[in-house]
């Protein structure tokens, strides 16, 4: 989405453009599937919130409706021993434990603040943050084991990793870049709040359509190679590849390339002359999350008759987060469940046939009996996806952003970099994309105007 929309206003501004897709379809980490009787689901990046205005800006300008994740009811959570509903955004757990969380929360969203968002590196204690996981946090500051599984999984539901995984100041970046935590868990008023009807991939299409000719999917660019004032993108397409003419196979000749997959993919491309070192250090320390969306489709959303919104969390797992993923008319009734993390590492080495009875044993513990027959099951491994890598997008190690982080947008020459990862505001989602895209044109657009007033381009 980020390539698309750099593509999108180079054009607008009087470029010739070519867009180049390994896969044979555009939209990256958004991806609909279809169920048997037509219904669409989206097996990748899916909603969108408040102060998530750019991608709500092009959602509506691309002519797509939106409408609201179900959330009528009451939730559920499993903290290991029994269920127990609730309503609104916070679990009924006991007293200590609500309170453990919520001092958690409040100390985590004040620190947060205190990192600036265009450069976090140089918060006053970036060196101390970035020399620790969130996971030495939570067991440092958390008195209660089930808050501090609360807390994890948590972490999991938004980097599809674990906190031993990620620097706490990368952790405190993210949670300010999407307007603190509440935003990032809720869906009434948080990141979870809207659907896009048809599915986000709608979007993708949508502005690959206004591009036409300049968009080439089924070509995989290997080498990018920056001589003599130019910049040479070689790549290698599958037959049936159509597009930009010169793709496929042979090489594009350009004044300027954006880079718009993630940093790990990013770095399996041969630069030739080779990118600075700082650069090349910063995408060996980049990995992706792991994620396992699944869809349970059912004749008929039982769970609403029951009360319930559809939404469950679950310390056990493997799926430990579940949302109402029907369509807009309610009808088949959509369970998503997510295996995120350390679990999706362990179900991703299992047959699918494992999978589902395992994420669907998850189901009837949060829903009943009825949830054990779905009619249908989709199932979509990210970390098994060869042009993604994993979802839902990079996080960073401890020592990562405090020693590296300046080059994930300072520019190489004449290859500059776009992406989720590179947004200060919302990174990690659909909307990072959309502003990092932007971002990213406007650098083009710049940088050509600055060389071709020097008396040597004139």
């Amino acid at each position: 989405m980020a390539g698309l929309v750099a593509a999108r206003e180079l054009r607008s501004a009087g470029l010739g453009v070519a867009v180049l897709e390994a896969r044979d379809r555009v939209g990256g980490r958004v991806l609909n599937a279809t169920t048997s009787d037509g219904t669409v689901v989206e097996m990748g990046g899916q909603w969108v919130g408040p102060t998530q205005d750019r991608i709500i800006a092009l959602i509506d300008e691309l002519g797509l409706d939106r409408f609201p994740t179900y959330n009528t009811g009451d939730n559920v959570v499993h903290d290991g021993r029994r269920l127990r509903r609730y309503k609104g955004a916070i679990p009924k757990l006991t007293p200590h434990v609500l309170l453990d969380i919520g001092q958690a929360q409040l100390r985590l969203d004040s620190m947060a603040r205190r990192v600036p968002l265009d450069e976090p590196w140089t918060a006053k204690k970036a060196q101390v943050w970035d020399g620790q996981t969130i996971e030495t946090w939570i067991r440092r500051n958390l008195r209660t084991t089930l808050a501090r599984e609360m807390l994890r999984l948590g972490v999991r539901a938004v980097f599809a990793a674990e906190a031993a995984d990620i620097s706490l100041l990368h952790f405190l970046f993210y949670s300010h870049a999407g307007g603190l935590l509440d935003r990032l868990f809720n869906v009434s008023d948080g990141a979870q709040e809207q659907r896009v009807v048809g599915g986000t991939q709608l979007v993708a299409e949508r502005l690959a359509g206004g591009l036409g000719s300049a968009v080439t999917t089924q070509v995989a660019v290997g080498r990018i190679s920056q001589r003599r004032g130019e910049v040479v993108v070689e790549g290698s397409g599958a037959a049936g590849g159509s597009g930009a003419q010169g793709a496929g196979g042979k090489s594009l000749s350009a004044r300027r390339v954006v880079v718009a997959v993630p940093p790990t993919l990013a770095g399996r491309i041969d630069f030739r002359p080779a990118l600075p070192p700082r650069r090349d250090q910063l995408v060996q320390r980049l990995p992706m999350g792991s994620v396992i969306k699944c869809m349970a489709v059912y004749d008929e959303a039982f769970w609403r008759a029951e009360g319930l919104t559809g939404q469950a969390t679950d310390v056990v797992g493997p799926a430990q987060l579940t949302f109402d993923n029907s369509p807009p008319s309610g009808s088949p009734g959509v369970l998503l469940a997510f295996v995120e993390g350390a679990h999706a590492r362990d179900l991703s080495r299992l047959s699918e046939d494992e999978r589902r009875r395992r994420v669907v044993d998850s189901l009837v513990r949060f829903f009943g009996r009825e949830a054990a027959e779905p009619r249908e099951f989709l199932q979509l491994d990210w970390s098994a996806e060869r042009y993604s890598g994993g979802c839902y997008g990079a996080h960073l190690p401890p020592g990562v952003l405090s020693a590296y982080g300046p080059a994930l947008r300072e520019p190489c020459g004449s290859i500059h970099w776009a992406g989720t990862e590179n947004s200060p505001v919302w990174a990690g989602y659909m909307d990072g994309a959309v502003r990092s895209g932007e971002r990213v044109a406007h650098e083009v657009l710049s940088s050509l105007s600055e060389r071709s007033a020097t008396p040597s381009a004139r």
